[in-house]
C-alpha cells in the first residue's frame, strides 16, 4: 500500500473515534474527514463531492420535500392515527410500527417509507408519551430487515444480482431471497422486541422533563361539521396529550369539570386545555378543532399561511396595562392573542378581557413576517417564532396522500426511478398548493444530506487507495479452504465495510472478491452473492451502515454509541441466522 492508503486508514480510525467519544455533529465530523483526504491529495474534488450528485442522496433530499407536503396538509396525523392506532405499551407500539414497515419495505424502496413515517412517529410518540428514541431506530431496522426479503427490497439486492447475472448468466428470482430474508426478519424483530427496553436509549425533549414549565390556557371549539362530533374524548385522541390536559368543557354555558374519557363531544363545545407551548401547537393541528377566539378568522390570508409566535410585553408596549380588546391588538399588529402566561403561570379568563402587564408572555397567531417586523421593535422584549406551528390544510390531505400513492405506484412498476418520482411528487405538491415554497425549502435536513454525501467520499478513498481490497484479502486468508468459513468471512467483511462506507459501495467492492474466493475453492458463487446482499442490506451497528440509520440520527436524538449498543448484537444475531440458512438453501 502507498502512503495514501495509510493516511486513509488513519482518517477513518480518527473519524470513528471522534463519533464514538465526542458529541460533535456527525455532518461536520464527516466533512472534516473528507476535507483532510481532499487537501492531502488522496482524492480529488470529483471523488470528494460525488455524493452530492448521487441519485440516492438526491432522492433523500427530494423525499424530505414530499414528506413536508404530507405534513403541511395533516396527512402525517392521519397516518399516525389510522396506521399506528393507540398502543397499550412500548412493546405494542414497536410491534404496531415495525410489522407494517417491514412488509412495505419488502416491495417498496425503504427510504421513502422511513422518510414518510419519521414525522408521523414523532407525533404519535408525543401523543402517547413514548420516547421517540425507543421507536425511530426500530423503524429504520425494520425497514432494513424487510428489504432483505425480496429482490426489489433494496437497491443493493438489485446491484449484486446484476453482477451475479453478468458472471453466471443467471440471477435470483423475485421471491427467492425470502428463504433467508424471512427467517432473518423474524429472528431480528423478535430479538429487537426482547432487548430494546435495555439496549435503546430513553431520551425525551428537555421541555418534557421540566417540573414547572410555562403553561397556557387555550380554548378550542368543536367544529359543527368536523369529524370529532359524536366521538368520545378518548376516541378523539384528546385524553393523553403530552404536556397538556383537558381541564373542562363549556357546553352552552354549562361547565363540565373533570371530564370523563367517555364523554361524547358535541358541536360547538368549548374545550379548555392547559398545557405547554408545544402542546398548544399540536392542538392547532387537530382536525375538527378551531380556536375559540373569532378574531383568528378576521385576519387576512389563510390560516395555513400563519404561524404561532411567543412575545414578551415590554413596559413601552402600547397595549400594556390595557385589555387585549381595548388595546386593539389585532388591528395594531395584524395578530391575535391565543393565550397569556404570567410569571410562568397560566392566566385564566376570556382573552379579550385579560389586562396585559409588562413581562407577560403572549402566544399569538400571525403572518410569517411578524417576527421580522417586531424583532427590533420596542413593543416586545422577545419575539420567538414557534417552529412547525403552521395549521395544516386538512382539505388537501387526501390530495397530498394521493400524490404520494401515485409516486409509489409509478416507481413500483418501474415507470420512473425513485429520484424522478420524488421530484415529480414534490413539484405536484407545490403546484397543487399542498405546501408553500418556503416550507419546501426549510424541509430538507441538510445535516443528513451532507453526512450521507461525505460518506461517499470516504468510501471512494478506501476504494481508490486499495485499502478496502487489502483489508478484505487479509481477512479472507484467515479462513483457509473451508467454504463455510470463507462465506462467514465474506459476510462479516461486507458488514464491516458497510459500517464505514455506503452499502452499495461495499457490495460492489465485495462482489469481485467473493467471486475470486469461490473460483479458488471451485464452489458456486451464488451463496456468496446472497451473503453480500444480506450483509450490505442489514448493517445496524453504525449510522453510516444504511441511509435510513442516518435519517433517524437527529430526530431520535441518538449518539454514535447507541447504534453500537443496539445494532452490534442485532448484527451478530442476524448474521448467525443468515449463515445457517444460506448454505442449506444454496449449497456450495
Amino acid at each position: 500500500m502507498g502512503w495514501e492508503a495509510y493516511l486513509t486508514a488513519a482518517v477513518v480510525v480518527a473519524l470513528l473515534t471522534t463519533l464514538i467519544t465526542t458529541r460533535l455533529a456527525p455532518d461536520m465530523t464527516f466533512l472534516g474527514a473528507v476535507t483532510v483526504l481532499l487537501v492531502s491529495g488522496v482524492i480529488g474534488p470529483r471523488e470528494a463531492f460525488e455524493g452530492l450528485s448521487n441519485p440516492g442522496v438526491l432522492t433523500v433530499a427530494a423525499l424530505y420535500v414530499v414528506v413536508a407536503g404530507i405534513r403541511e396538509t395533516g396527512g402525517v396525523q392521519w397516518v399516525s392515527t389510522r396506521l399506528l392506532g393507540r398502543p397499550r405499551s412500548l412493546l405494542d407500539a414497536q410491534r404496531r410500527l415495525t410489522l407494517p414497515v417491514a412488509g412495505f419495505s419488502a416491495f417498496l424502496n425503504n427510504t421513502p417509507v422511513v422518510a414518510m413515517l419519521i414525522p408521523a412517529v414523532g407525533d404519535w410518540a408525543r401523543k402517547h408519551n413514548l420516547a421517540e428514541s425507543k421507536l425511530l431506530l426500530p423503524l429504520s431496522y425494520a425497514a432494513m430487515l424487510g428489504g432483505t426479503c425480496t429482490l426489489i427490497g433494496t437497491s443493493t439486492n438489485l446491484v449484486v444480482n446484476g453482477a451475479l447475472e453478468q458472471r453466471t448468466g443467471e440471477g435470483l428470482m423475485l421471491f427467492e431471497l425470502a428463504w433467508v430474508g424471512i427467517p432473518v426478519l423474524i429472528v431480528g424483530l423478535a430479538f429487537m422486541f426482547a432487548t430494546s427496553r435495555w439496549l435503546l436509549p430513553d431520551r425525551r425533549p428537555a421541555a418534557e422533563t421540566l417540573e414547572d414549565p410555562r403553561e397556557y390556557t387555550v380554548e378550542m371549539i368543536v367544529e359543527p361539521s368536523g369529524p370529532l362530533v359524536g366521538r368520545t374524548i378518548e376516541r378523539a385522541g384528546l385524553r393523553h396529550l403530552p404536556g397538556c390536559y383537558l381541564m373542562e368543557i363549556d357546553r352552552g354555558g354549562e361547565i363540565l369539570p373533570a371530564v370523563s374519557p367517555r364523554e361524547k363531544l358535541r358541536a360547538g363545545d368549548r374545550l379548555v386545555f392547559v398545557g405547554v407551548v408545544d402542546s398548544v401547537v399540536e392542538l392547532q393541528k387537530i382536525r375538527g378543532l378551531q380556536p375559540a377566539t373569532d378574531q383568528v378568522f378576521k385576519l387576512d390570508g389563510r390560516r395555513s399561511d400563519r404561524r404561532l409566535v411567543e412575545v414578551v410585553v415590554s413596559e413601552t408596549c402600547p397595549v400594556a396595562n390595557r385589555t387585549v380588546r381595548d388595546g386593539r391588538f389585532r388591528t395594531r399588529y395584524d395578530a391575535v392573542v391565543i393565550a397569556v402566561a404570567r410569571n410562568g403561570e397560566r392566566v385564566d379568563g376570556k382573552i379579550g378581557d385579560i389586562v396585559l402587564r409588562p413581562g407577560d408572555t403572549l402566544l399569538i397567531e400571525a403572518g410569517e413576517g411578524v417576527v421580522e417586523r417586531q424583532r427590533n421593535a420596542r413593543d416586545f422584549l422577545l419575539v420567538r417564532g414557534i417552529e412547525g406551528s403552521a395549521v395544516p390544510r386538512h382539505d388537501r390531505a387526501w390530495l397530498a396522500l394521493g400524490i404520494l400513492g401515485v409516486m409509489l405506484g409509478v416507481v413500483g412498476v418501474g415507470w420512473l426511478s425513485m429520484l424522478e418520482g420524488a421530484l415529480a411528487a414534490g413539484a405536484a405538491l407545490l403546484a397543487t398548493r399542498c405546501m408553500t415554497l418556503n416550507a419546501a425549502r426549510q424541509s430538507v435536513d441538510w445535516s443528513v444530506i451532507l453526512t450521507i454525501a461525505a460518506a461517499f467520499g470516504i468510501g471512494a478513498a478506501m476504494d481508490q487507495t486499495g485499502l478496502a481490497a487489502v483489508i478484505a484479502g487479509g481477512l479472507l486468508q484467515l479462513a483457509g479452504e473451508v467454504p463455510w468459513l470463507n462465506l462467514a468471512v465474506v459476510y462479516l467483511v461486507t458488514v464491516l465495510f458497510t459500517s464505514v462506507i455506503t452499502n452499495n459501495a461495499a457490495a460492489v467492492l465485495m462482489v469481485p472478491i467473493a467471486a475470486s474466493v469461490a473460483a479458488d475453492l471451485s464452489v458456486s458463487v451464488v451463496p456468496f452473492a446472497v451473503a453480500i446482499m444480506l450483509a450490505a442490506s442489514a448493517s445496524f451497528a453504525t449510522p453510516m451502515g444504511y441511509q435510513t440509520n442516518l435519517m433517524v440520527y437527529g430526530p431520535g436524538g441518538y449518539h454514535f454509541t447507541d447504534y453500537l449498543r443496539a445494532g452490534l448484537p442485532l448484527n451478530l444475531v442476524t448474521a448467525a441466522v443468515a449463515l445457517a440458512v444460506i448454505p442449506w438453501v444454496w449449497p456450495f
